[in-house]
C-alpha cells in the first residue's frame, strides 16, 4: 500500500509560522501540500516537475525532522462531478508562481504558433506507457457531436482505441465503473462542468492523480492556459486540429514511439 503523509505538531507549527524564513523552499512546498492532501501519488503529481526519487528523499528528510508522519492508505470516498467545486489547493510559493507564469507564456506562444503544447517538465518525470497505440485507450470528453465524430475518426486513423463521452456526469460514472483509460482528452467547456475544475478534481484523487490529461480548447487565452498548467494539465490542443497534430501530442505525452520529446522543440 502507498503511504499517506500527515503533518506532526512540529510540521503544523512550521506551516503556521509567519514568513517561514528558516524553512527551505523544498520543505515548504511539501508541508503546504501535505496539509491539504498527503497521499504520495497526489504529492508526486503536484510536484511532477521534480523526479520521484528527489521528492522521496525530501519526504525522508521531513520524516527525520519529525515534521511529518506516514500512515496507511484509507478507503477512498466516492466522487462525482455534479455540483463541481474546485478542490482546495496549496498556495504557490513566489518561486513557483514565477515559474508557472513563465511556463504559461511559453505555452501560449506555442499554442498560437503550432496549435498544441506539451508540458515537457511534467512529461520528463513520468514513465513511458508500455503499450502500442493499438492497445492504448483514449477517453474523449466532448459535447459537440461534430467535434466528437471528427476526433474519434482521427484517433482511430492514428491507431488508437477510443471511448467517447459528452458530459461530466458521464465521465464521473465511467471513471468509477469502467477500466481507467490511458489518456483523457478533455474539452474545456462542457454543458455541466468546466474542464479545468474537472482537472483539479482528478489531480487530488490518488487513483487519477497520474492520469495523463490533455485539454481541448477553442481559445488560447493566457489566464486559461495558466489555470490549466497550475492544475496539472499535461498538454493543450487548440481547435481546429488535424489527425497528425492530435496523434503527435498523444505520443509525446505518453512517450510512445514517434513522440520523443527530446528530439522535438521544447514546449
Amino acid at each position: 500500500m502507498e503511504p499517506v503523509y500527515y503533518l506532526t505538531e512540529a510540521g503544523k507549527d512550521a506551516v503556521a509560522e509567519d514568513g517561514q524564513v528558516n524553512l527551505p523552499l523544498e520543505y515548504r512546498r511539501l508541508l503546504d501540500w501535505i496539509e491539504v492532501e498527503g497521499h504520495i501519488d497526489v504529492i508526486r503529481e503536484r510536484l511532477r516537475r521534480f523526479p520521484d526519487q528527489l521528492i522521496e528523499e525530501w519526504l525522508k528528510e521531513l520524516l527525520d525532522l519529525n515534521m511529518i508522519e506516514a500512515g496507511p492508505e484509507t478507503e477512498l470516498a466516492d466522487f462525482t462531478f455534479s455540483g463541481l467545486r474546485v478542490p482546495l489547493l496549496s498556495p504557490l510559493t513566489e518561486e513557483d508562481t514565477r515559474h508557472l507564469a513563465g511556463d504559461a507564456v511559453i505555452a501560449g506562444a506555442t499554442l498560437l504558433r503550432s496549435g498544441s503544447f506539451v508540458a515537457t517538465e511534467r512529461i520528463a518525470n513520468r514513465p513511458a506507457l508500455a503499450k502500442e497505440p493499438g492497445d492504448t485507450v483514449i477517453l474523449l470528453v466532448e459535447d459537440d457531436p461534430d467535434q466528437t465524430a471528427l476526433a474519434q475518426l482521427r484517433l482511430t486513423m492514428a491507431g488508437y482505441q477510443v471511448r467517447t463521452l459528452d458530459r461530466a456526469k458521464a465521465l464521473s460514472r465511467a471513471l468509477r465503473e469502467e477500466a481507467r483509460p490511458d489518456l483523457l482528452l478533455l474539452d474545456v467547456l462542457l454543458p455541466d462542468a468546466n474542464g479545468f475544475n474537472i482537472l483539479a478534481q482528478l489531480r487530488v484523487r490518488p487513483e487519477f492523480a497520474s492520469l495523463p490529461i490533455v485539454m481541448l480548447t477553442m481559445k488560447a487565452e493566457l489566464g486559461d492556459i495558466r489555470r490549466g498548467l497550475a492544475r496539472g494539465a499535461d498538454g493543450y490542443i487548440a481547435k481546429p486540429y488535424s489527425k497528425d497534430q492530435l496523434a503527435e501530442v498523444i505520443r509525446r505525452v505518453l512517450k510512445q514511439p514517434g513522440g520523443d520529446i527530446a528530439s522535438r522543440e521544447a514546449g
